[in-house]
């Protein structure tokens, strides 16, 4: 690869900065833009960074996508942004997706940035670019915003009826009195065809609503991504691994009291502690298909954070990397992230590709970077609105975990709670 050429320039207004960064890079045919938000995240959310114009693409061929970006990666040693779909399950493990695929996003996607944007600290961007630093400045600091609005002519519905939700929950509940599960997640999918959005515009409506710790705002060709996620998949740093699933969900208060008061009903409950309990432990399984022997501890378990719209369990494992196992080696073991499958987790596979609707695609995968050095991080693709521009099909989904002690009305009240952001932005808030 060329030499990345660095440059350091003084922003007066950042937040012009940034807008008119992301103006430019929707020109280009690939772009990510990370951020944390300024969000307070137990080992930190994303660096906020943009990344523009692909230099190279990953190569992958169908059923060795993890192995051909380990290969690529060596060969090239640079930044490599990009995602991995749910359904790279299937070169995993023996299992099939038997749903259409409308939105039709690769199953996997990373390639080697043109240029990267680091913003801060303060009122200092830091520009790594193949090419000249101070052009791509100038380039972005002379954009003109254009406002837009955000959708026109959306007609949203959802793929499952609440009476479906209602009678598959109770069939998911079979399986877990037979002993085939514990804990399954089941998704629906709300989606609209021949929908005419802006895509910036939309991710800066679902930012500012529900601004979140790895949030993605991301283009690859036709696809779009618009990600507000509150969960970390895996980090890598040096040999130590990281992972925080997410179970247990509760609203905001209307005031202070309130919100505590939630807080510790949530912290207290039950069958939340129950399923966020199973997901740690099988999180612990996965990172210890990687780890030296005794390494993989639960950090914090039960913690209960707050973000703008709900209230979120999260608990973190951490491992240290065996010498002996690449990096994607360590991203396949514990992938998709088991939040969003339940336990036991082929099982819970096979189980959510026979009740739910659609296909996930992307949703429930992983969006993020590998750097120069083969770190990463990846966050679940989760509170996310995924949008085919060429044939202008949108998609989001919301889901959560069923257990025997599950009451399908209140797990349908959760799933509307996580969407109701992106259904709001689209137009079709409650």
């Amino acid at each position: 690869m060329p030499t990345r050429h660095v440059c350091t320039f003084a922003v007066e207004d950042t937040a012009l900065f940034r807008s008119q960064a992301l103006h430019w890079a929707r020109h280009h045919s690939h772009f990510h833009y990370f951020t944390d938000n300024g969000i307070q995240y137990p080992h930190g959310g994303f660096p906020e960074m943009l990344a523009a114009g692909v230099a190279k693409h990953c190569p992958t061929v169908p059923g060795n996508v993890f192995g051909d970006l380990q290969a690529f990666f060596e060969q090239n040693r640079d930044w490599l942004i990009g995602y991995l779909s749910y359904d790279l399950k299937n070169e995993i493990e023996a299992l099939e997706s038997r749903h259409e695929d409308p939105l039709g996003f690769p199953p996997s996607c990373f390639y080697v940035p043109r240029h990267l944007v680091f913003f801060g600290p303060g009122h200092q961007v830091h520009i790594h670019s193949l090419s000249n630093p101070s052009e791509v400045f100038t380039e972005i600091t002379g954009t003109q915003i254009t406002a837009a609005d955000p959708v026109s002519g959306i007609s949203l519905q959802p793929r499952t009826t609440r009476e479906q939700y209602l009678r598959t929950v109770e069939k998911i509940r079979e399986h877990i009195l037979d002993g085939d599960i514990y804990e399954l997640n089941y998704c629906m999918e709300f989606f609209a065809e021949n929908a005419s959005i802006d895509p910036l515009a939309v991710y800066r409506a679902l930012n500012g609503k529900s601004p979140m710790p790895f949030s993605v705002f991301g283009k690859t060709a036709d696809h779009y991504l618009i990600c507000a996620s509150p969960e970390r998949f895996l980090k890598k740093t040096g040999t130590r691994l990281l992972s925080q699933p997410i179970k247990g969900t509760a609203r905001r208060g209307k005031d202070a009291g309130e919100d505590e008061a939630i807080k510790d009903r949530l912290f207290h409950d039950e069958k939340e502690r129950a399923e966020n309990m199973m997901i740690v432990d099988l999180v612990r399984n996965d990172l210890a298909r990687s780890a030296q022997t005794g390494s993989v501890r639960v950090e914090e378990m039960f913690g209960v954070y707050t973000f703008a719209r709900l209230h979120q369990m999260i608990s973190t494992v951490s491992a240290t990397l065996r010498p002996e196992v690449s990096f994607t080696e360590a991203i396949r073991n514990a992938f998709p992230m088991g939040s969003m499958t339940g336990a036991p987790k082929i099982q819970a596979m096979q189980l959510i590709d026979q009740y739910e609707d659609t296909r996930r695609g992307l949703y429930s995968g992983a969006a993020g970077f590998i750097t120069p050095d083969g770190d990463f991080d990846f966050n679940v693709v989760i509170r996310s609105i995924l949008y085919n521009q060429a044939t202008r099909y949108l998609s989001f989904q919301a889901g959560s975990a069923i257990t025997y002690d599950a009451r399908g009305e209140q797990e349908y009240e959760e799933c509307l709670l996580k969407a109701q952001a992106m259904l709001e932005v689209t137009g079709a808030g409650r």
